[in-house]
């Protein structure tokens, strides 16, 4: 059989990628054509509610399309969940989640969605920032402190949370089981009644977010022990974070973004690498660093291992506090 010359060959193969590198192009889907939801299972002023609005004006920028903020409220933020299970999974209907997606897939059985299998992760925005923080009258200094009283008196300490289930409630129980200490949780309807207690002295810590606990520190009424990011804050430079005061202690409790399953992974990229843009600009900084606001952003691909990651995490949690049975 005739062979062709190594040169001929070489040309018509050039050819031919030159002439598929359009079709290739093609699979690449256009993204945004029309306007955009994010769904927020919170109420307008809430912390995930909050950050949607800052990122969401910057990316309606880039992208040349409105994007709608979506409050869906209710049933711990499991009918927005559900409403972005079943949107087209085109990139056009997003889902700004806290720690209580994860808190809600350990804690509530028969969910209307699958929380691993029904959504896609695009990116980590970030965290708010929250601090371990005592009464005054407690007469504890340190994190080390607080454990060794604790330690010297189990279950004559009362910590507060914002409710059975709720972030703050998990964050402290991950604390209280990595410091190895006994307590007695008192529940609140919300961090300001929680505050509100601790003030008075009826309960003696309690892990609540920097924005509303900071003017009582700041005044003496309360003492910060740790805060609960991955770095200090610069609200308060000279606390050290619960890493630093307790190794073995993990933030779990933070803000990304969903899409349903199937939503074309290119797509999820482009959003996630936007996202960070976004994050980066120094306007965003300045009112994220304003609110006590942590960004964090990842791929889609480390979103995912942290959803999982946070689901386990809060599986054992809530093992070791009785909200499941073991």
């Amino acid at each position: 059989m005739r062979t062709l010359p190594a040169a001929i060959v070489a040309s018509v193969t050039a050819l031919g990628l030159a002439v598929a590198a359009p079709g290739v192009a093609q699979t690449q889907p256009k993204y945004p054509t029309k306007p955009l939801r994010i769904v927020v299972g919170f109420s307008p002023g809430s912390a995930t509610d909050i950050t949607a609005r800052m990122i969401a004006p910057k990316l309606s920028e880039m992208w040349g399309q409105p994007i709608i903020i979506d409050n869906r409220s209710g049933a711990g933020s499991t009918l927005a969940s559900a409403m972005v299970a079943k949107a087209n999974p085109d990139g056009h209907t997003l889902l700004l989640i806290s720690s209580s997606f994860a808190i809600t897939a350990v804690l509530q059985k028969n969910l209307p969605y699958d929380p691993l299998k029904d959504f896609s992760g695009i990116t980590q925005i970030g965290a708010s920032t929250s601090a371990l923080t005592v009464a005054p009258s407690v007469g504890v200094k340190s994190v080390k402190e607080l454990i060794a009283l604790a330690q010297e008196r189990p279950d004559k300490l009362f910590f507060g949370s914002a409710g059975n289930g709720s972030g703050i409630h998990m964050t402290t129980e991950r604390f209280n089981m990595v410091a190895g200490i006994k307590v007695t949780h008192v529940p609140f309807r919300g961090q300001p009644e929680m505050l509100v207690d601790m003030l008075a002295g009826r309960i003696q810590y309690g892990i609540p977010g920097l924005g509303p606990a900071l003017p009582f520190i700041r005044d003496g009424r309360l003492l910060a022990l740790a805060v609960v990011n991955q770095k200090r804050s610069p609200l308060l430079p000279n606390i050290p974070t619960m890493v630093e005061a307790l190794p073995g202690f993990e933030r779990d409790a933070t803000h990304g973004l969903l899409a349903p399953a199937r939503t074309p992974r290119p797509i999820l990229h482009r959003i996630s690498n936007d996202v960070a843009r976004v994050l980066d600009q120094a306007d965003v900084r300045e009112r994220m660093q304003a609110i006590a606001f942590e960004p964090a952003p990842t791929t889609p691909e480390e979103y995912d291992r942290i959803i999982r990651n946070q689901m386990e995490i809060f599986s054992k949690v809530a093992k070791a506090a009785g909200l499941l049975a073991n």
